[in-house]
C-alpha cells in the first residue's frame, strides 16, 4: 500500500473511531455521530489541515460504503408500507415537492441567480434516509408510526431523485435514459428471484449457506455482498448512480428475508456501521471547501430556506392527511417533526452536485456550499426534531449504535 494511502486511511479512521466516542459525551446524543464523522473529514481535509486525501484507493471504499448505506436503507423500508397509502402519499408529496423546486428553480435561472437548475431541483426534493437511519435507530423509532412515515418519505426522497437523475441529468437523452432503467429495472427483477428458485426450501444449497453462515465462510455475509456488488456493478455498466443499484440491493434483500434475520443484521451492521459507512461521511466532509463555504452564507442560508420551502412545507401539508388506527391524525408537533427529518439531506445532494460538477454546469465552490448546507440539515433538523419529541434512545438502539 503506498504511504499516502496508508496515512490517508489513518487517519479516516481515527476520526471514525472518535466520533461515536464524542457522541456518547454530548448530553441524549443530540449531535448525530454522522455530523461529528462530516466535521472530522473537514479537519483532516484538504481544506483544512490537509492529512488526508481521497485517492483511487479510498474513492472505492468510500463507494462500498454509500452502497451499504443505501443498502441498509431499503432494507429497512417495508415494501407492504411502501405500496399502501402511506407510500402512495409519499409519492405524491414528492412529485409536489419537484414542481414546487422546479418552479423556484425556473424563476432564480430566469432571473440570471443560478445555474445548473436541473441538478439544484432534484436536490432539493431528496431525503436522506441512509443518513437517517442510524438516527432514528438511535432514537427507537423505526418500529413507531412516526418512524414508518419518514421511512416512507425517505424511500420515496431517495428512490426519486436518483430516478431523476437518470432521466433528467444523463447524456442520453430522456427517452434513452427511460429504456436504460427499464433494462436494469428487468435485471433486478431477475436477480430477485433468484433468491427463492436457488435457494428452495430442502435444497442442498441452502444447507450448506446454513452450515457456513455461522463459521469462517461466513456464508450469508458473502452473498449479500455479492448482491450488492452485482447490482452495483449491473447501475456502473448502465451508467446509472450507484446508489439505485444499491437501494435496489436492500428491497431484494428484505423480500429474500420478509421476517428480517437478527443474526444477519447484526453483522452488515458491523461491517457497514464498523467500517464501511463512516469512511464514507468522512470523505463526503473531506469534499467541503469551508472557505468557499464562508464567503457565501447567503448563499448557504438560502439553499437552506429553499430545501424547507420545496420539501418541508409539503412534508408537513401531507402527514396532516396521513390517518392512523382510529382515524387519528399526527398533531402538529409530530407533523413537524415529520417534515424536519424528511428535509434532512446529504448523500443525494453530494451525488446531484458531482454529477454537476462533473458536466461543467456548477464550480466547486458553489458545490461545496450546498453539500454543507445538506450537512447542516443533518446536524440542526434531527436536533429539533428529537427536542420536539422529548426522544431517549432505547436499550436496543444504544446497543446497536455501540
Amino acid at each position: 500500500m503506498d504511504a499516502a494511502v496508508a496515512t490517508s486511511l489513518f487517519w479516516i479512521t481515527v476520526a471514525a473511531a472518535v466520533a461515536p466516542l464524542l457522541a456518547g459525551v454530548l448530553p441524549r446524543r443530540l449531535v448525530p455521530e454522522v455530523v461529528l464523522l462530516l466535521v472530522a473529514g473537514i479537519v483532516i481535509g484538504p481544506y483544512a489541515l490537509d492529512i488526508a486525501g481521497v485517492g483511487t484507493e479510498i474513492g472505492v471504499l468510500r463507494e462500498l460504503g454509500l452502497g451499504m448505506l443505501f443498502l441498509l436503507a431499503g432494507y429497512e423500508v417495508d415494501t407492504d408500507e411502501l405500496t399502501g397509502r402511506g407510500g402512495r402519499r409519499a409519492l405524491v408529496t414528492w412529485s409536489v415537492c419537484l414542481a414546487i423546486a422546479f418552479a423556484i428553480v425556473g424563476v432564480l435561472g430566469m432571473a440570471g441567480l443560478m445555474s445548473a437548475e436541473i441538478a439544484v431541483a432534484i436536490a432539493l426534493t431528496s431525503t436522506a434516509l441512509g443518513t437517517l437511519l442510524p438516527i432514528l435507530k438511535d432514537r427507537g423509532l423505526l418500529d413507531t408510526r412516526l418512524g414508518r412515515t419518514v421511512l416512507n418519505h425517505g424511500a420515496i426522497g431517495e428512490l426519486g431523485p436518483v430516478l431523476a437523475m437518470a432521466i433528467l441529468l444523463g447524456t442520453r437523452g430522456a427517452i434513452a435514459s427511460l429504456l436504460v432503467l427499464a433494462a436494469f429495472a428487468a435485471v433486478a427483477v431477475v436477480v430477485a428471484m433468484l433468491p427463492a428458485r436457488i435457494l428452495r426450501e430442502g435444497s442442498r444449497l441452502l444447507s450448506l449457506v446454513r452450515l457456513g453462515a455461522d463459521t469462517t465462510a461466513q456464508t450469508t455475509v458473502r452473498l449479500v455482498m455479492l448482491l450488492l456488488v452485482a447490482l452495483i456493478a449491473v447501475a456502473a455498466v448502465f451508467d446509472l448512480d450507484i446508489i439505485l443499484g444499491a437501494f435496489a440491493a436492500g428491497f431484494i434483500l428484505r423480500r429474500a428475508v420478509p421476517g428480517g434475520s437478527e443474526q444477519l443484521e447484526t453483522k452488515l451492521e458491523g461491517i457497514a456501521f464498523g467500517l464501511l459507512i463512516p469512511i464514507f461521511f468522512v470523505t463526503s466532509g473531506m469534499a467541503i471547501d469551508i472557505v468557499a463555504v464562508a464567503a457565501e452564507p447567503l448563499i448557504l442560508v438560502a439553499f437552506l430556506g429553499l430545501l424547507i420551502v420545496a420539501r418541508g412545507v409539503p412534508v408537513f401539508v401531507a402527514s396532516r392527511l396521513d390517518r392512523g388506527p382510529g382515524g387519528a391524525n399526527f398533531d402538529t408537533r409530530e407533523q413537524v417533526q415529520i417534515a424536519l427529518y424528511s428535509t434532512t439531506g446529504l448523500p443525494l445532494i453530494v451525488a446531484v452536485t458531482g454529477v454537476a460538477v462533473a458536466a461543467g454546469e456548477m464550480s466547486n465552490a458553489i458545490a461545496s456550499i450546498l453539500v454543507a448546507a445538506g450537512a447542516i440539515t443533518v446536524l440542526v433538523l434531527p436536533l429539533l426534531a428529537s427536542v420536539l419529541g422529548h426522544e431517549e434512545p432505547t436499550t436496543k438502539a444504544r446497543d446497536v449504535a455501540a
